[in-house]
């Protein structure tokens, strides 16, 4: 097969001019007969520099070494889907030059622009598609202000006699997950934009248009290259929408996610099975699309730590990345600190990423440095800007740069309390259910999140802040006095120092739009580069030395994250909001809602009292529940005839067949009629094991349709109840007395 190219300078351009423009590619020389039979397009995504200083690259050369060994060079395609060139000292000290150095040594084809390749402005950006990149950049929805594709949108690789269209499609979050400014005028205006409007009907109309293009042009198959995402916080333009709302794309290799998908499959607008594929995150993997001649499409991960390490291919380019890192070792390696304890963005017990959605020690210090140095009343931090783990012993600059590679300049501003309230609603909106970059580390600052309000943060097209149209899921908000070392409430009226950088105060970036340079009053502009200003915190501040003040992982307590464990997508999910919103129900330990932990008898009253309004109880029957936590309800019980002894004992778990008579009890003092006889009960798989002196109660609670069982009608009697199944007892109960 022969690898030939088109580059399809506007959309209006690839629907007249498509056919005329198919170049043959040049051989390097003679090769081999291939082995294998179709066509191989390797794909990586959110490389972020790599983990290891770009060796990834090596293997990535070797790799495709193998694929073109196999398969012939002409039948191979390496592409790029976006976030390559940002993420560590590699491209924060050449503004991303030194990636694309690498990735023209390693041989890419095409690439599309993800978010961070905006990170070092948009001159930079254009400089690297038109002087730097020797593969070609594409993007369909990359648009200037005359509604112009910036990029070629698509372009047509034919092998032999089958061509394939490769279609480029940038998330429309780029406007906010880069800084909003850097596509704006002097005017504030967008001169730039990448279909971002219409709930996402934009974005799905101009793909559409771009591959119906490929298809009049006679693309045989349609490959898009994408920078999507699988996140909620990327709704409406995850790629799954984006499939779910066109026609006419095979496949779509993704990223802006980091999720490791080696193959899945989507329906289409017309329900047409679509191949999603992501490689994960820093070339762990490289992704292998492979195009058989019957047309059959599959797709798989290679884990890069596989690859051959002794092929010619790793070795020529290993030493060629050598090179380059040998320009910026010597200043990567300067030990500027120790660190007494491990520095973390991930969460200690699962290991999984938290900066993003929680407090971390390392978001604290990355916060404090900001306030501290500036001398702010608040300092803070959005999680995407703290990228890496700082090991306890030696701090270097890499370990800084790697933490902060990004390069924003620190900033002084002054805001009014009901900025910061603003924007800590924002910075909350996704907690529990997704991450989100914006998350707010704090500093100077306390606050609360409660998972169960749902966020009524209203996002404009672009992603960013319009206002709070509901109840705020953010309370107990507290500025410190730093002067006395206590904390007060915040007033919304008052004007309060904040110390961040660039990013978000000056550009609006994550979609602080409550910020930038016309809301805020500047009181020190760009006053060093965000990692030096740690460096100096660590030297000027701590000595030198990070200590035991940032021991816990899970930082100072600044944040207090309220049911963070519940699911409130899950089944029980609307039944706890109901529960927690009512107050009769709330947390077992001050923030969790622990939805499979059992409920005791105790607090099966607890909750029952509750719901009757925590009414005063005159003459106390129960004697042995004086200074217990239990004492009212149980009495409470006792005086509406759901307890009879006079001596309660050690509290303990209820079974479900408890749980109904001690409802139905409840429901009969309460003047509600009994159910009758059990007609239909009788048909429960596990009817038999119901406990004689419980069947009464578990009738009335099924007929009522408090307590109906699982899906296949198992009503599990004798299972201790859980918070979970409470919540939703709860919820029927509520919708039976309406």
């Amino acid at each position: 097969m022969k690898k030939q190219t088109h580059k399809i300078l506007s959309l209006f351009l690839s629907l007249t001019m498509a056919s005329g423009l198919c170049l043959p590619a040049m051989a390097a020389g003679e090769e081999p007969e291939p082995a294998e039979d179709g066509i191989v397009v390797l794909y990586t995504n959110d490389v972020h520099c790599t983990s290891d200083d770009g060796n990834s690259y090596a293997a990535i050369a070797s790799y495709k070494a193998e694929m073109e060994a196999d398969y012939g060079a002409d039948s191979v395609t390496l592409v790029d889907n976006g976030d390559a060139i940002q993420g560590a000292a590699l491209g924060a000290l050449s503004k991303g030059s030194w990636i694309v150095d690498i990735m023209n040594y390693v041989g890419y084809d095409l690439a599309i622009p993800g978010n961070h390749e905006f990170d070092f402005k948009m001159d930079t950006f254009l400089d690297i598609v038109t002087n730097q990149a020797q593969y070609t950049y594409l993007s369909c929805n990359f648009l200037d202000d005359q509604g112009q594709p910036v990029l070629d949108p698509w372009t047509m690789v034919s092998y032999g006699d089958v061509d394939v269209a490769y279609v480029g499609i940038s998330t429309p979050e780029t406007l906010t997950k880069s800084a909003p400014a850097y596509f704006q005028n002097e005017d504030g205006e967008y001169i730039w934009g990448f279909c971002q409007g219409g709930d996402g009907q934009d974005l799905y109309d101009q793909v559409q248009a771009t591959v119906d293009a490929a298809r009049e042009a006679g693309a045989d198959y349609v490959v898009a290259l994408a920078h999507l995402g699988e996140d909620l916080q990327s709704s409406p333009w995850m790629s799954t929408q984006v499939i779910a709302n066109t026609t006419g794309i095979d496949v779509v290799l993704d990223g802006h996610s980091h999720t490791v998908e080696p193959s899945k499959v989507v329906e289409n607008a017309d329900g047409e099975e679509v191949l999603l594929s992501q490689t994960g995150t820093k070339a762990e993997n490289i992704g292998k699309l492979t195009i058989s001649e019957d047309g059959t499409m599959t797709t798989e991960l290679v884990a890069l730590a596989d690859v051959d390490t002794d092929s010619q291919a790793y070795q020529d380019a290993s030493a060629f990345i050598s090179g380059i890192q040998e320009q910026y070792t010597a200043m990567t390696e300067e030990v500027v600190a120790t660190s007494q304890v491990d520095l973390t963005v991930n969460d200690p017990v699962t290991g999984e990423r938290a900066v993003r959605s929680a407090e971390t020690n390392l978001g604290d210090l990355c916060a404090d440095a900001y306030r501290i140095m500036l001398g702010a009343d608040i300092g803070w931090i959005n999680g995407g800007g703290v990228r890496a783990d700082i090991a306890a012993g030696d701090v270097t600059y890499g370990d800084i740069i790697a933490v902060h590679p990004f390069g924003n300049m620190v900033c002084l501003v002054e805001v009014t309390g009901q900025q910061i309230l603003d924007a800590l609603e924002l910075g909350s909106m996704y907690v529990g259910a997704a991450e989100n970059g914006g998350f707010l580390q704090v500093s100077g600052l306390t606050y609360t999140i409660d998972t169960s309000i749902p966020s009524t943060v209203e996002l404009d097209d672009t992603g960013s802040f319009v206002q709070v149209t509901g109840d705020r899921r953010v309370s107990n908000v507290q500025v410190l006095d730093s002067e006395t070392g206590a904390y007060a409430p915040i007033d919304p009226a008052a004007t309060y120092s904040l110390a961040s950088h660039n990013y978000m105060l000056k550009d609006g970036g994550d979609g602080y739009a409550m910020f930038g340079a016309k809301n805020i009053t500047i009181l020190q502009d760009e006053v060093m580069v965000d990692n030096e200003m740690l460096i100096n915190y660590i030297k000027d501040e701590l000595g030198g030395v990070i200590g035991d003040t940032y021991a816990d992982p899970c930082g100072q307590g600044r944040i207090t994250i309220r049911y963070a464990d519940a699911d409130f997508s899950a089944w029980y999910g609307e039944a706890a909001r109901y529960a927690i919103s009512k107050g009769v129900m709330s947390t077992t330990n001050g923030s969790d809602f622990s939805p499979t932990h059992e409920i005791t008898l105790a607090t099966m009253y607890q909750v029952l009292y509750n719901l009757a309004g925590n009414p005063d109880v005159e003459t106390p029957t129960v004697t042995d529940t004086a200074g217990m936590w239990y004492d009212d309800c149980v009495n409470w019980a006792a005086s509406m005839g759901l307890y009879e002894s006079t001596q309660f004992g050690q509290d303990h778990a209820i079974t479900r067949a408890q749980t109904a008579h001690i409802i139905a009890t409840a429901a009969a003092a309460a003047g509600f009629p009994a159910s009758g006889t059990s007609a239909g009960l009788e048909e429960a798989p596990d009817y038999a094991d119901i406990p004689a002196e419980y069947l009464s109660g578990v009738t009335y609670c099924y007929k009522a349709g408090i307590m109906v069982g699982d899906d296949a009608g198992r009503q599990m009697p004798n299972n201790t109840l859980t918070r979970a199944e409470l919540a939703q007892i709860l919820f029927n109960l509520s919708q039976l007395v309406k």
